[in-house]
């Protein structure tokens, strides 16, 4: 293993890895010498991107919550793989509205993909990881600590990812494992896309402040992700200058109230308050649990 290269020859588990950032992630971590396994829901999807990687990565179909699949996964992944160094829990769902008007099974869908799933994405590789001493990244986002309207059921989950993360890594470091949390803003995936096509979440976007609407290309995230890879980052902004908010994260849910207070009473009397659904394609394809049926 080279020392100014420690990804080189290493495998990496990237879950949600069909398109968006899970697919440039994969992108920029085989470029960078590692063997990649590709979890996702979408079979044909995720052997697309395979094809854009070099041979000795696999594709893996499976729903993060599934308990027991996800479980046979890792035992096939580490005969195919070897034990993984590295592990990302990317797998992510969104729907947006008003709470009250929310579907249950979609509200409590994304919650347990996004906590639920990266929850069980731990469990089942956290033996690799500790006999590599390896890293494990959660990713998490704005919404950890932004406490958004309309976006209750993603900002509880990604809060709980973040919290879970945080104990994890108390729990972990004793034994050689680093976890570490990324914290996303905006990002170019159709997930972020299919948010502007709903008038209400179009709208508050548009409220942010400039540089807080702008939104990253995916090479350039997960150029940032792969980076606190290398690095085992136990924290990592894409933007980085998102750092820069964390000291006042207490004020951070008083703002928001006060703006979305001069914000949705006007959206209400447009009639503009609905739910959205799980967004993009990819919530699409993990709509339905494995106790549902699955695909």
């Amino acid at each position: 293993m080279s020392r100014d290269n420690p990804l080189r020859g290493r495998t990496a588990v990237v879950t949600g890895a069909a398109r968006g950032l899970g697919a440039g992630l994969a992108r920029e971590l085989a470029g960078r010498g590692m063997r990649i396994a590709l979890l996702g829901r979408e079979r044909e999807t995720l052997e697309r991107v395979a094809r854009e990687l070099p041979p000795g990565s696999r594709c893996y179909e499976v729903d993060v919550t599934d308990d027991d699949l996800m479980e046979r996964t890792a035992h096939r992944l580490a005969r195919d793989l070897g034990e993984p160094s590295v592990v990302i829990a990317n797998a992510g769902v969104a729907e947006g509205g008003p709470f009250v008007a929310s579907d249950p099974r979609t509200w409590n869908r994304v919650v347990e993909v996004n906590l639920m799933g990266s929850a069980t994405t731990a469990r089942v590789f956290l033996p690799g990881l500790l006999a590599s001493r390896g890293y494990f990244l959660q990713v998490a986002s704005t919404a950890a600590f932004g406490s958004a309207p309309m976006m209750s059921a993603y900002c509880a989950s990604k809060a709980g990812a973040e919290s879970f993360a945080r104990s994890l890594r108390a729990e972990c470091a004793h034994r050689g494992v680093a976890v570490g949390i990324a914290y996303l803003h905006w990002t170019d995936t159709d997930m972020v896309r299919d948010v502007d096509a709903h008038d209400v979440l179009r709208e508050l976007r548009a409220h942010m402040p400039r540089p807080a609407r702008r939104v990253y290309p995916v090479e350039k995230v997960a150029s940032w992700l792969a980076e606190a890879v290398r690095r085992r980052s136990a924290t990592v902004y894409a933007p980085p200058w998102l750092r820069l908010v964390q000291p006042v994260r207490p004020l951070l849910p008083a703002l928001v109230a006060w703006s979305s207070a001069r914000t949705l009473p006007r959206l209400e009397e447009e009639g503009a308050l609905r739910p959205t659904g799980l967004l993009g394609p990819g919530g699409l394809a993990a709509g339905e649990g494995p106790d549902r049926g699955g695909r």
